[in-house]
């Protein structure tokens, strides 16, 4: 602590606490009780979970007993500051005449220690969703003691008669305000007229889409086309301008003579091209099947899968994990998580940071004169690792839901099932194209076998408990073959819930692809 006196312009010393580092919370209100304003807050607890983690901003609740308020959030900023007390005393002289009689004020200034994390309220209030019912007489009710249950109630709590109150799920995304750059209306010369829009294009995106000019191909009835389109071949011709361009070209043309059809994601696995090139180039070198055995696949130019039955190796097998109490683990316990998810939404409470990407000297001499390495690393930037395509015994696919061609199941057993009628095909069907009827069927239940086995062995915990142990062993037998007359009725029951339907495909992946073409 330090004293000085009142007198302008004078230095005060002060010794800093170096090792007390300290949090300021800029409070959007006048505290009078700081207990209440931590509990606004979360408490202690809350507010030391929130600052153990960067990405999080702090939250405040204005009625913390209101499990229905709506926080406002604020901001984390990094800051250089001090926290002083600062004591200021006046001593009156005694004896003097009142005029003559000047005070002597010091004052006691303190270093409590360092702030090194602030946070700020920036951003708006949203709305706030009360639980109250507004009757015919304009009177207002209190629902909070029909909708909260404080204690255990009876059944007759559950069977009242209320007011239906639904709060709205989430609230506005963003707290701040932005600035929306409207697009100016378009002026149109004398005598325009607006083209005539179809009821099914009024709400679309913002803009067009740009036409890549690829060629669908359904499995009823369109013929196979022999080569691409005019404008796709120009496209590619405008878009393909450097060395790096032309490599890509041949090796895609390569791929194509090794095997006439493939995934997107096969050929990106084996081929590092950019996106957004690779939307353009395959519609050069092939067409796309919507339908049948080959729909969501790249076929060469010229070749008909439907009339070569040596073509049922690149059939498409879309292979869904299979999840469930009845397989032995929740959806909650897979290995394999899924790639959307409905509950991951963006909001206001998590902040996510880029960081920042430093340009070295380095880097600018590497751009300039590549080492070898650098140069192979560049070279591999877009590529995808090969289970993207190709499934493996004893190892997990990346997605719940995955589409395989036939010749990349790199399993004996699978292979034994797709081979069974060599030699002798007769008719190509939508469903099951030159294989036997239900070998997709069978090929799904052998690999569902396989991953629970795989599932097993990594998290045995999940099968621990003997209700699992003996549900799982009944699955394990029913996808083997060894089932009783009960067990076959109830497959057999599955089996007509899951009619194929022709000419649907599958959507997600393909529905996705489609649309970049259109």
């Amino acid at each position: 602590m330090a004293a000085a006196d009142g007198g302008p312009g004078v230095a005060v010393p002060v010794e800093l606490r170096r090792e007390r580092h300290m949090v300021c919370v800029e409070y959007p209100g006048v505290v009078r009780d700081v207990s209440k304003v931590l509990q606004t807050l979360g408490g202690e607890e809350g507010v030391s979970r929130i600052y153990a983690d960067p990405t999080k901003r702090l939250e405040l609740y204005f009625r913390p007993k209101d499990p229905y308020c709506h926080p406002v959030c604020a901001n984390r900023f990094s800051t250089s500051s001090l926290l002083l007390r600062i004591k200021r005393k006046t001593r009156r002289q005694r004896g003097a005449p009142g005029p003559e009689a000047h005070p002597k004020v010091t004052f006691d200034i303190e270093s409590l220690g360092i702030v090194s994390t602030v946070y700020k309220f920036q951003g708006m209030s949203d709305f706030q969703y009360l639980a109250v019912h507004t009757e015919a007489g304009g009177r207002h009710m209190s629902m909070y003691s029909k909708v909260l249950m404080l204690k255990p109630e009876k059944e007759s709590f559950f069977h009242q008669e209320l007011p239906l109150y639904i709060p709205p799920p989430i609230f506005s995304r963003l707290d701040t305000p932005v600035d929306y750059s409207y697009r100016p209306e378009t002026q149109h010369r004398e005598g325009y007229n607006n083209p005539s829009v179809s009821g099914e294009n009024l709400i679309g995106l913002s803009r067009a889409r740009r036409p890549h000019n690829a060629i669908f191909v359904n499995f009823e009835g369109d013929e196979a086309p022999e080569q691409p389109l005019e404008a796709a071949a120009q496209t590619w011709r405008k878009v393909c301008t450097n060395p790096v361009d032309h490599k890509v070209e041949e090796d895609l043309r390569k791929l194509f003579e090794i095997r006439p059809i493939w995934s997107r994601n096969a050929v990106k696995a084996n081929i590092s091209v950019h996106p957004d090139k690779l939307k353009v180039l395959l519609p050069f070198m092939a067409y796309y099947m919507i339908t049948g055995p080959w729909r969501s696949l790249w076929i060469r130019f010229g070749y008909d899968p439907r009339k070569h039955p040596e073509a049922k190796i690149y059939q498409v097998l879309d292979f869904r994990i299979r999840c469930g109490m009845k397989y032995g683990y929740a959806p909650s316990d897979m290995p394999v998580k899924a790639k959307r998810s409905t509950y991951n939404y963006s909001l206001p409470i998590t902040v996510k940071k880029t960081t920042s990407q430093l340009v070295t000297m380095r880097d600018l001499k590497q751009g300039l004169g590549a080492s070898a390495s650098a140069r192979k690393l560049a070279s591999n930037k877009y590529k995808l690792k090969d289970s993207v395509y190709i499934f493996r015994e004893g190892a997990l696919p990346p997605y719940r839901q995955m589409f395989y061609q036939f010749c990349d199941l790199n399993v004996d057993e699978l292979q034994k099932i797709i081979h069974r009628n060599d030699g002798a095909e007769s008719l190509c069907t939508e469903r099951d194209g030159w294989c036997l009827p239900k070998t997709s069927d069978d090929l799904r239940d052998v690999m569902s076998v396989m991953i629970r086995h795989t599932i097993r062995s990594e998290r045995p915990a999940l099968f621990s408990s003997p209700a699992k142990a003996d549900g799982g062993k009944e699955q394990l037998t029913c996808e083997s073959g060894e089932e009783e007359e009960d067990e076959e009725e109830e497959e057999e029951e599955e089996e007509e819930e899951e009619d194929f339907k022709p000419s649907d495909g599958s959507e997600n992946e393909m529905e996705t692809e489609i649309l970049d073409y259109v």
